[in-house]
Order: C-alpha cells, then sequence, then structure tokens
C-alpha cells in the first residue's frame, strides 16, 4: 500500500478514498451525534442546530460529513506539500498518513470544531509558507488574519494561531510594522462585523464573548488510547529523524516551510492547554503536522521491511481498536 502511495498517480485520489473508507467504516457503523463543547463557537453550534433535524432521522449524516472533511483535509494538505516540495519527489503519502492516524482514535472521527477548523488551518499554513518573495504579502496577510478570526467563531482558542502570523513572519520576511498591523487588522475584521451584527440585531444583552481557561488537558486514558500515542510518536521521531538528515539537502524556501511546519505543531500542542474542557478531540489539530513527519517515515527508510511492518501495524491496531477497543 505504501508503494502505491509513493508514486504521484492521479487515480491515487480516488485509491484514498476507497482506503479511508475502509479505514473509517466503523463510524459508519455506529454514528455517534456530536454535542457542543463550552469552548465551541457560536457557527459551530449554528451548524449543529441546522444538522440537528436531519440528524435525528439520518444519524449517518454526521459521519459522511466528517469522512468528507477528513478526506479533502488529506487531499488538500498532500498538494500543499508537494507544492512547497517538503519531500524529495511529489507522493500521496501524506494524504494516507493524515487517513490512517486520524483513524486511530474515535474522537479524532466524530465532527467537531476543531475538525472544521482543520481545513481553514491548512489554508492558512500555505499563505504563510508563500509569504517568501511574495510582491502581495500585504493582501495574503489580511486575509490570514480574516480567516483566523473566522476560525474563532467556530472554536475560540485557535485564536492561538495567531502566533502562527508572527513566528511565520519572523521566518519569512524582513521586519516590516505595516504587516504586522495589516495582519492584526485582518483578525479584528470579522469582530467588528459580528459587533456590528449584534448591535443591529438588539443582541447586546445576551451575548456573551467567549474567553479561554489555562487548564491541564485530561482525557479517558484507556489503553488502547496511550497505545494509538505511542504509535503515533514512534512513527513521528522515525520521519523526523529522516527530515532531519536531508533538511541541509533543501532549498532555503522549502527549510522556511518546515519551520513553519514545526511551528504550526508548537501552537497545535499549546491549544488543549486553553481549552476549558476535556475531551481527546481538540487534539486533531495536531494531526496536519505530524501526518507530514509520518509520511516521511513512509518515504526515506530504504528497508521496505520496515515500512511495510510500520504500516500495517498501524492498520492492524486501527481495526483492533475499532472492533475491540472500550
Amino acid at each position: 500500500m505504501t508503494g502505491i502511495f509513493k508514486a504521484n498517480n492521479p487515480y491515487n485520489t480516488f485509491l484514498l478514498f476507497v482506503y479511508g473508507l475502509l479505514l473509517k467504516l466503523p463510524m459508519f457503523l455506529h454514528p455517534v451525534i456530536p454535542l457542543p463543547q463550552q469552548t465551541d463557537g457560536f457557527l459551530f453550534k449554528v451548524l449543529l442546530n441546522q444538522l440537528q433535524k436531519i440528524g435525528e432521522n439520518i444519524p449517518v449524516i454526521y459521519p459522511i460529513i466528517t469522512f468528507l472533511l477528513l478526506y479533502t483535509q488529506a487531499i488538500t494538505f498532500n498538494k500543499l506539500v508537494s507544492e512547497q516540495k517538503l519531500m524529495q519527489r511529489s507522493n500521496y503519502l501524506t494524504a494516507m498518513s493524515y487517513l490512517l492516524i486520524t483513524s486511530l482514535f474515535k474522537e479524532w472521527n466524530i465532527l467537531s470544531a476543531a475538525l472544521v477548523i482543520n481545513t481553514l488551518l491548512v489554508w492558512v499554513w500555505a499563505r504563510m509558507s508563500s509569504l517568501y518573495n511574495n510582491k502581495n504579502a500585504q493582501a495574503s496577510l489580511f486575509n490570514i488574519g480574516m480567516v483566523i478570526g473566522i476560525s474563532t467563531f467556530f472554536y475560540f482558542p485557535s485564536i492561538a494561531f495567531a502566533a502562527l502570523i508572527v513566528f511565520g513572519l519572523i521566518v519569512t520576511r524582513p521586519f516590516r510594522i505595516t504587516e504586522w498591523l495589516i495582519a492584526l487588522l485582518g483578525i479584528i475584521t470579522p469582530y467588528y462585523f459580528l459587533i456590528v451584527y449584534v448591535f443591529l440585531t438588539d443582541r447586546w444583552k445576551g451575548y456573551k464573548f467567549p474567553g479561554v481557561a489555562i487548564s491541564y488537558p485530561k482525557f479517558n486514558q484507556s489503553g488502547w488510547a496511550l497505545m494509538a500515542i505511542i504509535i503515533v510518536l514512534f512513527a513521528s521521531v522515525v520521519g523526523l529523524f529522516f527530515i532531519n538528515q536531508n533538511f541541509r539537502r533543501q532549498l532555503v524556501q522549502t527549510r522556511k516551510s518546515w519551520n513553519l511546519v514545526y511551528l504550526y505543531l508548537l501552537v497545535a500542542i499549546s491549544i488543549p492547554f486553553i481549552n476549558a474542557t476535556h475531551t481527546f478531540q481538540y487534539w486533531i489539530l495536531c494531526a496536519i503536522p505530524l501526518s507530514v513527519f509520518i509520511a516521511c517515515a513512509f518515504m526515506y527508510p530504504t528497508k521496505k521491511w520496515f515500512v511495510l511492518s510500520l504500516h500495517w501495524l498501524i492498520v492492524a491496531f486501527v481495526i483492533a481498536f475499532a472492533y475491540f477497543g472500550k
């Protein structure tokens, strides 16, 4: 399977669709109706309210939407990885890895606010990576800021990804105060329109702006979940080893893109610590950067038995966890 997705074959897009369906079949067999969490934004709550009537009669609508989000995120991020030349040649291993590791945790196969904004954050990472030598950087920065501002309407702690703009500007651009202010203006703009809407519709008294709460992230740490975490960490460390070996051979632009991936992961790891709820759903924000690390673990090793063993070990664990895990 890894040999198939190592090739840059357009038919792999369809094969990935089938691959993802087989991995995530249990979520279609046992649909889970998502519940809004304390830190979820009003747009996500509106989305759940709109789906409620359909979901009561056809609960499978939730896993269908979840799968489509995961699949499109996998394909989109894979394309961006190829465009940024993060690996030696174009392939579909990043998309495969994303679908694979998101199948390891049941919470990552439930419609959530974090899953929705993953789509927006993939776009943010792509635009940040293209800032290097971008002659129209101010427009891009404003759009990036706006998307981050809008993402907070789905899940407010995602405001932490504003740090990605700060670090991204330091890494990719010489210091220009106007660019920093424009990015800040982009973040503020959605809130300006929100305040205008709340004021004009006379909902000011009943509206509460979301907040954050610093807390230690907790979740039900079953033996299966701990094993899944160990597998993901092991594959990621293997991938990081090969990334480090090839890092100096890459172009300056590619190195900057890799630095943004690392920064993306650091911000994603920090998100659950500013989240007042205790659920593993929000760790899915880490799945995007981890998928490219794990893709390198499938790409670079010269010993085929290691790559095949790693892949089928994860697949076997996904199947065992889905049908026997609690």
